[in-house]
């Protein structure tokens, strides 16, 4: 999970009210049109647990969901893109018991990187600066999504996806403790990989375990 920039409201959403209409009167062709807004957003990876989601196995989903805020149905910032995976991210959170939303951390109007720190054997640790209610927060995202789950496939996923740059990151510490001189240059290439893979599934797993 990471920040997302929201663009415009695509604009065919204009056409649907509560009361009038529900979900299933959305057009096909209008949620290409929605779909299509939100891969501009998220770089076709699921809000949540940032997976690729260009094969087509994706759903639209409403952060505050339907059946308990039918009012949010159509309202362009209540809508991210997440994967079609049953055990965590858009689906799982759907099945909970009652939860406060406002626990939830919403990744186009907050920055996860304040709460979560990713580290190289795949799991997602809270950080440790966070008021009460941070933590409170950042444990309650983690559960209602399910993105920590202890033996699930994303930290397995992210542990592979990090794989190589953890190695790098390791060489670079090598050759800084080695030649300090050339700290600075080490920062600029590192700074650069960060860049260059921010667009990959996973990328802020791969980000932080660059930046250790």
């Amino acid at each position: 999970m990471h920040k997302l920039q929201r663009g415009n409201a695509p604009e065919c959403l204009d056409k649907y009210r509560h009361g009038l209409h529900n979900w299933k009167h959305v057009t096909a062709e209008d949620k290409t049109e929605i779909r299509q807004g939100l891969d501009t957003m998220q770089g076709q990876r699921c809000a949540y647990c940032e997976d690729d989601m260009s094969n087509g196995k994706n759903h639209i989903e409403h952060f505050l969901q339907r059946d308990r805020h039918p009012t949010r149905t159509f309202d362009w910032q209540n809508l991210f893109g997440s994967c079609n995976r049953e055990t965590s991210c858009g689906k799982h959170k759907d099945r909970q018991p009652f939860y406060n939303p406002n626990d939830l951390i919403k990744p186009d109007e907050e920055d996860p990187e304040h709460f979560f720190l990713f580290v190289s054997d795949g799991t997602i640790a809270i950080r440790e600066q966070l008021s009460a209610n941070e933590k409170h927060r950042a444990e309650a995202t983690l559960r209602i999504f399910n993105l920590d789950a202890q033996h699930g496939p994303l930290r397995r996923m992210r542990q592979k996806a990090v794989q190589g740059y953890k190695q790098q990151a390791e060489e670079f510490q090598l050759m800084a403790a080695e030649f300090p001189d050339l700290l600075p240059i080490l920062l600029d290439e590192i700074k650069n990989l960060i860049a260059d893979t921010a667009h990959l599934p996973f990328a802020t797993a791969i980000k932080h375990t660059l930046s250790l």
